[in-house]
């Protein structure tokens, strides 16, 4: 008996080391050939004082030198610990109380919501990282960079600095309170079973419960609407399991989830509907390859903007990388653009986005340097002058305001890290 029962034992293990081991994920030669391109560009431009004389001309200081920079790393490349120590990072704003007005945003009940609420008050703007969020500003990486690195995880992620003062004791050494990110490449063909959305301790939530539901609309043309999977409901496994939202929707796209007055209190549970289907027609490989060569993007920061935001035109569809990483979850808050960051996967997701405007950044280390375009609204509505590197991102109660020209290059102004 006691054999059998070891027997049945191993048999159990190993059936869960096989669903472990199922997931395969997609080669992403092509990208990480150019990322480590790019990093080599910039360590020789650090190196011959090429990148110091283009950010001395701004005004702006080189924060770091070719050595002792802090590195970014691919979310599923983390140990397991590392994971976790990640997400209770994340958790541990979820706990924290929030310091917002509570006249002026009374939906806010965590710190975690502080953000939320910056993000939505800022989004038709392009004063923060809200507009690189919706793809209008000032380029995709300059009016992000600062919340995406300062809520929590570029576009939109946690201030290093800010994420050390407030979680420096739940982090990891080795994060050193940087956030990772998810190559979407990875995951293209597979996202379901993938460590970033398997439902285990260690991913960034799971499917939603099944909830039949319609095909979700993606894109502001309506085209190329989402087909429903088999989730569409409350998500139930995972780290979140259970997590609330707080703040009412702005423009939610699932069919469970209705608008609410501007901040106020509306609890509800992350939805989730994970399309394979998405990422296997947009997220491959190939597509942030040509992103990052071809002419458009070669010919300056306008090219590129336009391409990670790319959602095509009235009469054809198409889902650029960053509309891409909102809607491979489908559901709720992940469709509003401005309630987004209530997605725990938005942070690592916008991790990617920054990462691409690093490594086109790093192709020209010093003639991209200070690059940006784009207009002070979002979709240039109402019209608006030309943003410029002396304007201000507005951090409200999340952080300190940021000059642009402060958060254009990663080993400058505010920040001192690199992507491998």
């Amino acid at each position: 008996m006691q054999q059998q029962g070891l027997l049945v034992t191993f048999c159990l293990l190993l059936a869960k080391a096989s669903v472990v081991s199922s997931w395969t994920p997609a080669p992403t030669h092509g990208s990480d050939l150019l990322a480590q391109q790019s990093l080599a560009n910039l360590r020789n431009a650090l190196a011959d004082g090429t990148l110091k004389q283009e950010l001395d001309k701004q005004g702006v200081a080189q924060t770091c030198g070719p050595d002792g920079l802090a590195v970014r790393r691919e979310y599923s490349t983390l140990s397991d610990e590392e994971k976790l120590e990640y997400t209770r990072a994340i958790k541990c704003l979820m706990a924290q109380p929030s310091t917002v007005d509570p006249v002026q945003v009374p939906g806010a009940r965590s710190r975690y919501d502080d953000f939320v609420a910056t993000h939505i008050n800022n989004t038709p703007t392009s004063t923060t990282r809200g507009i690189s969020c919706t793809g209008t500003g000032p380029s995709s990486g300059t009016s992000n960079r600062p919340y995406a690195t300062s809520a929590s995880t570029k576009v939109c992620i946690f201030d290093v600095d800010y994420m050390r003062k407030w979680l420096s004791q739940i982090l990891t050494t080795l994060v050193l309170g940087y956030l990772p990110y998810w190559n979407h490449g990875k995951s293209a063909q597979d996202l379901i079973n993938s460590p970033y959305l398997d439902g285990s301790p260690t991913s960034q939530g799971g499917n939603g419960v099944y909830a039949k539901h319609g095909c979700a609309v993606g894109l502001p043309s309506r085209l190329l609407c989402i087909e429903p999977g088999v989730g569409g409901g409350c998500v139930e496994t995972g780290p979140y399991a259970g997590v609330m939202m707080n703040i009412s929707a702005t423009v939610p796209t699932s069919e469970f989830v209705t608008a609410g007055e501007k901040f106020s209190y509306q609890p509800r549970c992350i939805r989730h509907d994970i399309s394979n289907a998405l990422g296997q027609k947009w997220a491959g490989d190939e597509r942030a390859v040509a992103l990052l060569t071809d002419a458009a993007g070669q010919a300056g920061i306008a090219g590129i903007q336009a391409g990670i935001e790319n959602t095509g035109t009235d009469t054809e569809g198409f889902y650029g990388l960053h509309q891409y990483g909102h809607f491979a979850v489908s559901g709720d808050p992940s469709g509003d653009f401005y309630n987004s960051p209530n997605e725990p996967l938005f942070w690592i997701h916008h991790g990617q986005v920054d990462r691409l405007w690093w490594i086109w950044q790093n192709q020209k280390p010093a003639e991209r340097a200070m690059q940006i375009s784009g207009t002070r609204t979002m979709y240039n509505k109402p019209p608006s002058d030309d943003a410029t590197l002396e304007d201000i991102l507005l951090m409200d109660t999340t952080g300190s305001d940021v000059v642009f020209k402060d958060a254009v290059s990663s080993v400058g102004g505010k920040y001192c890290y690199i992507y491998e």
